[in-house]
Formats: structure tokens, sequence, C-alpha cells
């Protein structure tokens, strides 16, 4: 059918790009947030509202625009923080990741267990789930340089790291939930470690070969190198069963530390690449949810979804950051912006293929999560973020009267003292001189 076809689906991607570029920069002043565009547009053309897009959760494009939008998002993401830079603040990602990671998992299992009614096996894997955060959906505050440089670089850090440290659990869990007596912690070991391996070595190759005398790119091909690695180490990751997003993450820290060359040549580029592919994988997950498909969660259901992200969190965060040297301020935006993104879609789709018995009520109530989390913090980033710029609460006079006093004990020019003189016959001197020549 042709409207189920890729061609409706790139024309329905290219007009909802359109309008998005036509309304970034409203965007970026205001609450409206691109990123909950594009997944209002794909609820509006989904099967289950106006049917434009024939998209199911099994349909191979779902997961596969997923999970390539998540390596691309972790692969820039480790760019921006080399080695030196994680060595050297890692002390607030570390509590982030130590005991935050932990503890939202295991809150959120609390509240799927109590108030969602789901087992302790799949509340568990559902805390796994919805434990990875994605700053992508709080760009406002990550980006904005009047934030703090510690608190952008933990969200940034943590988002990188926390979607490759879940996956171990979800796997774990999933096997739990499917009453499976081999947890297969080995080849779970084995897919850590090969991922680390090809996102420090491949880059490192690639590096390496650029800089030998026998090779040199061109400036015109130079924002390709990042390409061609992040492309390189995917394959192999595929190939080889490595985790991919730990890998994806591990090249781009490479590449940030032993090429900032190459990276200062990628960077504005590969952002364009991540951005395009995070906008398609919001629009074909958009597809998905209808009113239907929200009408089929029980209202304990919402209510699970609300309470993971307004108190599962926080929570953890706050018993994480206790005695940390963070501000109020910044500790309560840490707390609030663990929004929920690429990881959680994929591991929720893994889930929804594994066919475990609860699979689909663990699905919607991933998807229900999602959808609130994208919509709530990707609409008060920018209202967090201008919460940090200390010079909207000076009055706009402060500044004009500051200015006055300064000019007022600035010293006046000669002519003007001249003037000020007005024949009284005193001169500075200059007058003399300049009378005699």
């Amino acid at each position: 059918m042709l409207a189920g076809g890729s061609p409706v689906l790139l024309l329905c991607f290219a007009a909802v790009l359109l309008a998005a570029v036509l309304l970034s920069a409203l965007a970026h002043r205001t609450i409206l947030s691109t990123a909950a565009l594009f997944l209002v547009a794909g609820f509006v053309l989904g099967e289950g509202t106006t049917g434009v897009l024939h998209l199911h959760a099994d349909s191979p494009i779902v997961a596969q625009l997923a999970e390539l939008a998540l390596f691309a998002v972790l692969f820039t993401d480790g760019m921006r923080v080399g080695w030196a830079d994680l060595r050297s603040a890692w002390r607030l990602p570390g509590r982030a990741l130590g005991w935050g990671l932990p503890l939202t998992l295991l809150v959120t299992a609390v509240l799927g267990h109590y108030v969602a009614g789901l087992g302790w096996a799949e509340a568990l894997l559902i805390g796994a789930i919805l434990a990875p955060t994605d700053p992508v959906f709080a760009a406002a505050l990550v980006g904005n340089d009047k934030v703090p440089a510690r608190l952008r670089h933990l969200l940034n850090v943590e988002s990188g790291v926390n979607d490759g440290l879940a996956l171990p659990f979800v796997v774990v869990l999933l096997a739990v939930a499917a009453g499976s007596d081999d947890l297969h912690l080995g080849e779970l070991a084995t897919e850590l470690a090969v991922g680390l391996a090809i996102g420090v070595l491949v880059p490192l190759a690639a590096i390496a070969l650029e800089r030998s005398r026998f090779f040199a790119a061109s400036a015109a091909y130079a924002p390709l190198n990042g390409v061609a690695i992040g492309l390189l180490v995917l394959a192999l990751g595929k190939a080889t069963h490595g985790n991919l997003f730990l890998a994806a993450f591990a090249a781009g820290i490479t590449v940030a530390t032993f090429g900032p060359r190459e990276r200062s040549a990628f960077e504005h580029f590969g952002e364009n690449v991540a951005e395009l592919l995070k906008l398609a994988a919001l629009l074909v997950f958009g597809a998905l949810i209808s009113v239907e498909f929200l009408g089929d969660i029980s209202w304990t259901g919402w209510v699970f979804a609300v309470l993971a992200i307004v108190v599962a969190r926080p929570i953890a965060l706050w018993i994480s950051f206790l005695r940390s040297g963070l501000s109020l301020r910044e500790q309560a935006a840490a707390m609030w912006f663990g929004p929920k993104g690429f990881a959680s879609v994929v591991y929720g789709l893994l889930v929804l293929e594994s066919g475990i018995g609860a699979a689909d009520e663990v699905f919607h109530l991933v998807a229900l999560t999602i959808v609130i989390s994208i919509l709530a913090h990707s609409s008060t980033d920018v209202l967090v973020a201008r919460a940090f710029d200390d010079t909207r609460d000076i009055p706009s006079w402060h500044g004009v009267l500051r200015r006055v006093r300064r000019r007022a004990a600035l010293p006046r020019p000669r002519a003007d003292r001249r003037a000020a003189a007005g024949g009284s016959g005193v001169d500075d001197g200059a007058g003399s001189q300049a009378s005699t020549k």
C-alpha cells in the first residue's frame, strides 16, 4: 500500500522537517519543542488517527531507526568530552551512575509493582528500561552556556554512559521474566567488552592512518572521517554482537581525546546528522501511539507513568547528591531532567519482541512514560535554563543607571574643559602652546 510505504514516510518527514525549521527560532525562545512537534505529528499521521502512515511496533523500520538514532546521538555526545574531561570531572557523573541509576531502577520497580500491578520480575524489568536518560530532549539546558558547566557535563556524561549500563540489566531481567534458567551473564560481559574494544580501537586506527605520511584528508572530505569511523564502529558492532551503544559513546570519547582536529571537522556535521535521525525516529515512534493505544492503559498505568517521572528520579538523585556540593538550583535541575528517550524505546521494543506474557502491558507503560517525558521535559528546558541566567534577575534600569554613573566618573575631554572655562581667561596650557606655533 502506498500510504504505508517509504515514499509517504519520506514525504511526511520532509514536510514536518520544513515546519520545524520555520518554527525553530520560536521554539528556541519559548516552550514550543521541536521534539514534541515530531512526536505529535507522528501521532496525527499514524494509523490509529488519520491513517497516513501504516506503522506498527513490529515494523522493522521502527526498531532499526530507533537503534540508529540512539547510536548517532551517543557518538556525537561522546565527542563533546575527552578522557581528560571525564577523569577530571567524574565525581558528579559517578554519583549519578553509581547511585542514581540503580536507585531509579528500584524506585520505578516499586511503583511498577504496587501502582501498576506488575509482578516483581516485570516491575524490575520496566525499572531497567526507564532508568536511562536522554538530554537530547532537554537541549536548551545542556547546550546553554549560562547553565553551570558542571551541570551540563553531569547530564551529558550520565546520559551517554547509562544507556549501555542499563542494557545488561534489561537482558538479565528479561530472561528472568521469561522464566529462563540461563541468564547469559558471560555473553553480556563479552558484548560489553567487545563494544568497548571496537569503540576505542577503530577510531585510534583511523586517526593514526590519517596522520601518517601516506594519507591526508582534504578540507572537503575531513567531516566524512567521523562518518566513516561511526559507520565502521556500527558495522563491526553488529557483526560481532558487541554493545553498540557503549561502542558509540567510547568511539566519540576516543575521537575527542586523540583527534581534536577530526572532532572539530565533524562536530557540526555530525550533530546535524544525529538531529535528523532523532527527529525521524520520533516521527515513527509517534505514529505508534493512538487514542486507542492510550485507551488500553488503565488509570493505574497513567498514575505509574507520571510517578515514574516526578518521583523515581528525583528521589534517586536527591539521595545520590547528598553533600555533593551542588547548589539547590543545580540539584533540582538534575533531579527533574531525566527525560526518557531512544534507549527506553529500543529496550521497550526488545521486550515486545521477546514474547513474554506481560510484554504488551510493559510496552504500553514504557511508551506512555516516554510520551509524557518528551512532552514535559522538552517543553520546560528553556524555562529552567532561564532560571540560571542571573542577568534576568537585574532590572533593566539598573544597567542604565550604572552606565550613567560610569560616564560621570570619566575625565572630560580638554575641549569640554575649555568650554566650561568659557572666556574666563583660564587655560590649561595647551591653548598658549598652540598660539605660539
